[in-house]
């Protein structure tokens, strides 16, 4: 394989209850990203579409992913790089990771994939490091095992890639501002009283419980964010207004999407999903802040390859 086209999926990280270690993946908005071989040894980025973002190798998440593999292997070619950007900056949909992620993907297969898929993670949190600070797995885990994951811990990492009831959908509204994730962190108490953390981690294992057990009501209760959502829902205009709005019309459970300020809910079937996208449609109208709505099954297979020579 000389050349590879891919879809990489935008996420949803923390799902409330799960911060820094769940994620799922998104089937309706994704980054597209082409990968060709060249005879000349190094990585370069070719072209970006849809965002402002750097092409210098060693600041552009898939430049690093990409120089990372092929250091590893030492590669005797070369790999040239374009990024239709889909997924915004900024956004909390995942976007540094739909291209760190996906770049790590795309050149494993360009290699003949001799990397597994929890290496692969490994390749793609180097890239998270350099967009976001840290080298968090919830996103770019996301992406490369599809569905729903859970980062059981990161020394050493370990992934686990859980059920998705059939029926489960989401709806997302992403407000047109950006909420940088140093922001949102630096927005968190990190002093976590016992009282709470004993809440999150039963919400957790509850979460985890339902989504195995097809528990829809389960899922609707274990929705419940103490640690993070207090705090970093004031960076996001017209949160709570939203949020009742939703849960007024059916939606299982709201939260924040990774730092913000998109903004997910859970909800059982396809129709429910439309009717909570409406609703929060109809309330932001009243903000004067652009914004974005999509509905989504979960995608179970994260990276799609959509062509391939």
């Amino acid at each position: 394989m000389n050349y590879i086209k891919i879809f990489s999926p935008a996420t949803v990280a923390n799902v409330s209850c799960g911060f820094d270690v769940l994620g799922f993946a998104l089937n309706a908005i994704g980054d597209e990203m082409v990968f060709k071989k060249t005879t000349k040894k190094g990585v370069k980025i070719k072209k970006i579409e849809g965002a402002n973002l750097t092409c210098n190798i060693k600041k552009n998440v898939a430049g690093v992913v990409a120089i990372a593999m092929l250091n590893k292997v030492n590669a005797d070619f070369g790999i040239e790089i374009e990024l239709l950007k889909k997924v915004k900056p900024g956004s909390g949909l995942g976007s540094s990771a739909s291209s760190a992620a996906g770049a790590a993907f795309a050149i494993n297969e360009l290699l003949g994939n001799p990397f597994t898929r929890l290496e692969l993670t490994e390749f793609a949190r180097t890239g998270e490091r350099v967009a976001c600070g840290s080298p968090i797995a919830d996103n770019v885990a996301a992406v490369l095992y599809g569905g729903f994951i859970l980062v059981k811990s990161y020394e050493p990492l370990e992934i686990i890639k859980l059920p998705v009831p059939e029926d489960l959908w989401v709806t997302i509204i992403h407000p047109q501002i950006e909420v940088k994730t140093e922001d949102a962190r630096n927005a968190l108490n990190p002093l976590v009283p016992i009282a709470d953390a004993v809440k999150q981690s039963a919400n957790l294992a509850g979460l985890i419980s339902a989504l195995y057990t097809d528990d829809y009501q389960l899922i609707s209760r274990s929705l419940i964010d103490v640690i993070a959502e207090p705090y970093r829902k004031n960076l996001i205009p017209h949160f709570e207004e939203v949020k009742k709005a939703g849960l007024k019309n059916g939606a299982l459970g709201i939260g924040i999407s990774g730092s913000g300020p998109s903004i997910f809910a859970l909800c059982k079937g396809k129709e429910n999903a439309m009717s909570v996208a409406e609703a929060m449609k109809e309330d932001y109208q009243n903000t004067g802040i652009e914004f974005y709505i999509y509905t989504s099954k979960i995608n179970n297979q994260g990276i799609i390859i959509l062509d391939s020579k």
